[in-house]
């Protein structure tokens, strides 16, 4: 198996690698914008899906997000804020407050949908290389006049590249808090603070020492871009998309 670090590239000769990376930007902007209004059934379905390209891709999606265990702390919070918050039949009710049947069914659906978009992120970010959504995207913003297509597809990969060193540093800044039994306070905001001030001195200063590094090797905008390179698969990933966004509307 692959390195376990979220959103970082995971080299591999699966179909997900080879595949056209100008598809696979689509497939993933459709299907985060169809799955907002499907039900239940079509997303039970989609989570399948899911779980056998993973496989396919030799890619540990669970082990993955259970490293990112404050999305799934998220996660939870949404579900609990539409229990109680959607009225309906109450199921428990103590102090004042009711978790209704219909709040349950809600905040279920809406927490799901937000893991499934997550993890067709991970999975389009595990099996895509920076440079190519670089040219992915670029090649989308090129025909649109009066945008700087190539100095907007540097900062959509240069963001996306960001994701696993922030993440990697908040891992090594919460050991190391750890080790100095920073794990032991009591108090919640005490502990997101100091977590966070530290986390964002690590990366201010990963950015200046990437600029300094990019200004140092002379970069520009003009610079010669990733080719694409095409599996022959890509008709039926299409296809089956397509029918996967048609679902999630239809159904």
């Amino acid at each position: 198996m692959a390195h376990l670090i979220p959103f970082a590239y995971h080299p591999g000769h699966t179909a997900l690698h080879t595949l056209d990376v100008r598809l696979k930007f689509f497939v993933i902007c459709m299907v985060s914008i169809t799955i907002v209004n499907a039900a239940l059934v079509p997303c039970l379905g989609y989570g399948l899906i899911l779980v056998l390209l993973f496989k396919a891709a030799q890619v540990n999606g669970v082990a993955i997000l259970w490293r990112m265990k404050l999305f799934l702390l998220l996660l939870l919070l949404v579900f609990l804020s539409r229990c109680f918050a959607t009225d309906g039949d109450p199921l428990i009710s103590f102090f004042g407050l009711a978790i209704s049947a219909q709040g349950v069914l809600t905040g279920f659906l809406v927490t799901y949908k937000f893991l499934m978009v997550m993890l067709t992120g991970l999975l389009f970010a595990t099996t895509t290389r920076p440079a190519g959504v670089k040219s992915a995207v670029q090649w989308y913003l090129k025909p649109i006049p009066f945008i700087p297509e190539k100095r907007l597809a540097v900062m959509i990969s240069l963001t996306l590249s960001f994701m696993p060193v922030i993440l990697k540093q908040m891992q090594i800044i919460s050991d190391a808090q750890a080790a100095r039994c920073g794990n032991l306070e009591k108090n919640p905001i005490k502990r997101i603070i100091r977590l966070v001030l530290p986390m964002l001195k690590k990366v201010f200063l990963s950015a200046d020492q990437l600029v300094l590094a990019m200004e140092s090797r002379c970069y520009a905008d003009d610079r010669t871009d990733l080719g694409f390179s095409t599996s022959g698969k890509e008709a039926v990933f299409l296809f089956s998309s397509l029918a996967i966004a048609a679902g999630f509307i239809l159904l």
